[in-house]
C-alpha cells in the first residue's frame, strides 16, 4: 500500500521523470512512438496549477514516486504546463459543473498494483467535499480500462489535435459521486 499526499513543487522534477517513464512504457500497445513523443512535448506533463490548487496527489512507497494524479476545479480537461498559454483555467461551479480528474501516471514498475485506485479514490473524496457531484476526463487509450472498472462511463471518443500534425486519441469520460 502506497502513501498518498498533497503533491508539492519540490516533487516536479522526481514526477517529469515520473511521466515520462510512464507514457513512454505504458502506452507503447496504444499509440506509435510518434504520438508518444508527441504526447509528451505538447500534452502529457506536470500542471503546476493543480499543485498550487492543492489537488495533485502523489503516491510514494518507501520514499519513491511511483504515481500522480489529481483532481480539477478548473475547466481544463487535460494537458500540463507546455499547454498554459494556451487555455482559460476559469473556476468550475460545483453546483452545475463535473470536476476534472487530470493528470494521472503510475510507474511501469508499479503499475497494476492498485496506486491508481489508491489516488483515484482520493480524488474523488476531495472533489466530493468541495461539493461536485459529477467527475469528468479525458483518458487515454490505456487508461480507458482502468476508469471504466472504476465506474466511469464512456461519453464519446475524441482527438486531441497537436501542433505537429499529429492527434491523441483519447475517451472523454464520467461518472456520478456522493
Amino acid at each position: 500500500m502506497a502513501t498518498i499526499r498533497l503533491a508539492a513543487m519540490e516533487d516536479v522534477p522526481a514526477l517529469q521523470q515520473l511521466i515520462v517513464e510512464s507514457v513512454r512504457s505504458l502506452s507503447l500497445p496504444y499509440y506509435s512512438t510518434r504520438e508518444i513523443d508527441s504526447g509528451l512535448l505538447h500534452v502529457f506533463g506536470v500542471d503546476r496549477q493543480l499543485i498550487r490548487d492543492a489537488t495533485y496527489f502523489v503516491a510514494e512507497i518507501e520514499g519513491q514516486l511511483v504515481g500522480c494524479g489529481g483532481w480539477s476545479k478548473r475547466k481544463t480537461l487535460f494537458g500540463g504546463d507546455q499547454a498554459q498559454s494556451t487555455r482559460v483555467d476559469e473556476l468550475l461551479n460545483p453546483e452545475t459543473d463535473a470536476a476534472r480528474v487530470r493528470a494521472f501516471f503510475v510507474h511501469p514498475e508499479w503499475s497494476r498494483r492498485g496506486i491508481g485506485r489508491q489516488i483515484l479514490n482520493a480524488c474523488e473524496e476531495a472533489a466530493s467535499k468541495s461539493g461536485f457531484t459529477r467527475l469528468e476526463l479525458a483518458a487515454t487509450l490505456p487508461g480507458e480500462p482502468f476508469y471504466s472498472a472504476l465506474g466511469y462511463s464512456i461519453l464519446e471518443p475524441f482527438d486531441i489535435p497537436l501542433p505537429d500534425n499529429q492527434s491523441l486519441p483519447v475517451i472523454r469520460m464520467e461518472k456520478r459521486i456522493q
